[in-house]
């Protein structure tokens, strides 16, 4: 059950960063920038999407309405906010 969570997690934040790799396109974060061209914003897009796809049939989203995406959301932001925080120095 926990590695099954975990799975999920990773699968959606991959996907996540797949969407925004290929919404965003060009873009420079830091040192680091990001250039993917066509086929790259499309393979991000795909990838981005089967990840999510993946995460969600799985079905261990703690889920029901928009209410409890919204307070799930805020929980995992407040108790990983130091990890954040770091990831955006860095960059």
């Amino acid at each position: 059950m926990i590695i099954n969570s975990q799975l999920t997690n990773i699968l959606l934040i991959a996907g996540i960063v797949c969407l925004i790799i290929a919404v965003i396109g060009n873009s420079k974060l830091g040192f680091v920038e990001i250039n993917p061209g066509c086929f790259g914003r499309l393979l991000a897009l795909t990838l981005g999407t089967l990840s999510l796809v993946f995460a969600v049939g799985l079905g261990n989203l703690p889920l029901e309405t928009l209410d409890s995406l919204k307070t799930y959301l805020s929980e995992q932001i407040q108790q990983n906010i130091s990890s954040i925080n770091e990831i955006l120095q860095r960059s």
